[in-house]
């Protein structure tokens, strides 16, 4: 054996050997599909096999688009000896895992630290160590954990004292990650409680890889707008391996129209959060398609860098946002939350290039040029214009 392949065998025996706590996990924003806006409680293996497929029939898991994410109500009974086993709409969780994976894909699955999920069936209060293993056995590279009924518990067990009750829930939390880095196997760690006691300075410290900082999202404007917009501040509090998580897209479910699903998915990619598409992969339109496909806007949300984005300026129904990009560039939003459209204008010496720079329409695709110092869009109703600024 040379040298160089000596050294080339030794790297990978030793990377072996790196325990799921040391590797880099959730590096970019975690990117797929959940069952929960379309399916809910009737999710079975059969849609999950076929959102598997869709992913990649459709191109998005080229797109980026990996996981395949199992919400609540797969869960059945546990056996004499505290093993959860899946309920029949699931009849052999290994096989599923085996099939997305070789997909190319990765698959995700759900729990509580309660000892019922939101739906009622089976949490993992009591079981941690025990559904961490099975969880791996299975293959899963995903676990959203939902606080549901543990919520109970706090209200009842911290006796009111909100120091007790906070203690509790991190405690709940941290203990579900020492399980998961046990069993060796790298999962991404999805904390979801709505965002209660301020979890983004804190997701961290318990092992999470992104943690919901709101209530859930609806398929309607109104509750995007009000869940994506109410992130401003909170970008210091994200980077490679720990994200914000404003819950999963909408885009294509029905409610809103082209333009609020635009908005959408700009603001998201914005805030650098996870890409989460929750619509039925089997029915979607060309336009649905092409924008959560659409690699240059992607590009933002999963730029290296590692930056959420935040708010420059609002007036009135208009804001500004910008997210710092690779290579010295940055990302600005146009958002128009008026019921006609406006024109936006922006000052790209206001976010740090006084001098030569070039503009890029990424929904548009396509270069466009400032006047002077000031780049003016016209932006639809309830829309928004994504650029990207560079040297």
């Amino acid at each position: 054996m040379t040298g160089q392949r000596f050294i080339t065998a030794l790297a990978i025996l030793v990377t072996a050997y790196i325990p799921a706590s040391a590797q880099t996990i959730a590096a970019t924003p975690p990117m797929g599909w959940n069952s929960w806006n379309h399916f809910a409680e009737k999710v079975n293996d059969a849609d999950v096999r076929a959102a598997a497929d869709a992913l990649v029939s459709s191109g998005m898991r080229d797109a980026g688009y990996i996981y395949v994410n199992i919400d609540d109500t797969w869960q059945g009974e546990r056996d004499a000896s505290g093993v959860i086993h899946a309920n029949s709409k699931f009849p052999d969780m290994k096989a599923l895992s085996d099939y997305v994976h070789s997909r190319g894909l990765k698959i995700g699955i759900y729990s509580s630290p309660g000892p019922k999920t939101c739906a009622g069936y089976a949490g993992s209060y009591g079981h941690e160590e025990q559904d961490a293993k099975t969880y791996a056995e299975w293959g899963m590279d995903y676990l959203k954990y939902d606080l549901c009924s543990f919520g109970e518990l706090i209200k009842k067990e911290s006796g009111g004292d909100p120091q007790k009750a906070f203690a509790m829930q991190k405690a709940a939390y941290e203990k579900m990650h020492k399980a998961l880095v046990a069993t060796g196997r790298p999962i991404v760690y999805s904390l979801c409680q709505y965002g209660w006691n301020n979890v983004w300075e804190w997701g961290t410290e318990v092992g999470g890889n992104l943690w919901r900082t709101t209530g859930d999202i609806n398929d309607t404007y109104s509750r995007m707008v009000e869940i994506g917009f109410s992130q401003a501040g909170l970008a210091k509090y994200a980077g490679p391996g720990h994200w914000n998580d404003p819950d999963m897209l909408e885009v294509g479910n029905g409610g809103m129209t082209e333009d609020q699903y635009r908005m959408h998915m700009t603001l998201w990619v914005i805030l650098a959060a996870p890409l989460l598409a929750g619509n039925d992969l089997s029915k979607m339109s060309p336009p649905t398609l092409a924008m959560l496909t659409n690699k240059e806007v992607i590009a933002v949300d999963q730029d290296p860098l590692g930056k959420q984005g935040d708010r420059v300026s609002a007036v009135g129904p208009t804001e500004i946002w910008s997210k710092p990009l690779s290579n010295g560039a940055q990302a600005v939003a146009l958002f128009n939350r008026s019921e006609t459209e406006k024109s936006i204008s922006f000052r790209p010496r206001d976010i740090g290039f006084a001098k030569s720079f070039k503009l890029r329409d990424l929904w548009q695709g396509r270069e466009v040029t400032a006047t002077g110092d000031t780049y003016t869009a016209t932006v639809p109703a309830y829309g928004a214009v994504l650029l990207k600024v560079s040297r």
